[in-house]
């Protein structure tokens, strides 16, 4: 069973309907214990990043996220998903998050007047890595973002994909262990969306 972290907030349904367009039992919940049974765990993300961080530590599910990705549970971020798993955000005046990757998301300040902030669109991923949440998936294949902020790694093992925007070259792809996140949102990037979320599915954690 793959469980989505129901956390009051975000796009929870359309990420469960990616999952049952491509076969896949998910609930969404935010229950502790349920979490941590699950085989898999998916943190969907929309909105800001203090207003996430109090609502999760107010509903004890920071330590349950920590326990997660300790366990070795595959676990997956997406967009906010992915900001909170930093040690710190600029939002909201700066924002302590879990810090389960090393590193900080910062605010795009495009170099060029008219790249607009937010981002909001279809861009390109160049895969640093081999890793298993890209098979079948091309090289520089286009996703939907979503996003003012992006996370900058303090160590560029972290980077599993790559996206410019704004004169900026940021990590659209993180992982370590059994932890991967996207700064873009799979569930609205159609076939190459369902084919990573797949991938996810099918992957071990290793």
């Amino acid at each position: 069973m793959i469980t989505i972290i129901d956390y009051k907030a975000g796009n929870l349904t359309s990420v469960k309907l990616a999952f049952d367009a491509i076969g896949v039992e998910s609930e969404i919940t935010d229950s502790g214990p349920r979490i941590l049974k699950a085989d898999r765990v998916v943190f969907p993300g929309v909105g800001a990043a203090g207003a996430a961080l109090r609502t999760l530590n107010d509903m004890k599910l920071v330590d349950v996220i920590r326990q997660v990705v300790q366990k070795g549970k595959p676990f997956l971020g997406i967009c906010l998903g992915t900001q909170i798993i930093f040690e710190r955000s600029e939002e909201d005046d700066g924002v302590e998050c879990i810090g389960l990757v090393p590193g900080v998301v910062k605010l795009f300040r495009p170099v060029n007047r008219f790249e607009k902030v937010p981002q909001m669109g279809w861009n390109s991923v160049r895969q640093v890595s081999g890793h298993k949440i890209f098979n079948g998936i091309s090289d520089n294949s286009e996703f939907y973002f979503v996003h003012s902020y992006y996370p900058s790694p303090s160590d560029k093992s972290y980077i599993l994909g790559e996206t410019e925007y704004g004169g900026v070259s940021f990590a659209s792809v993180v992982g370590t262990g059994s932890l991967v996140a996207t700064q873009f949102h799979p569930e609205k990037s159609g076939k190459v969306g369902l084919k990573l979320l797949d991938n996810f599915c099918k992957w071990s954690g290793d």
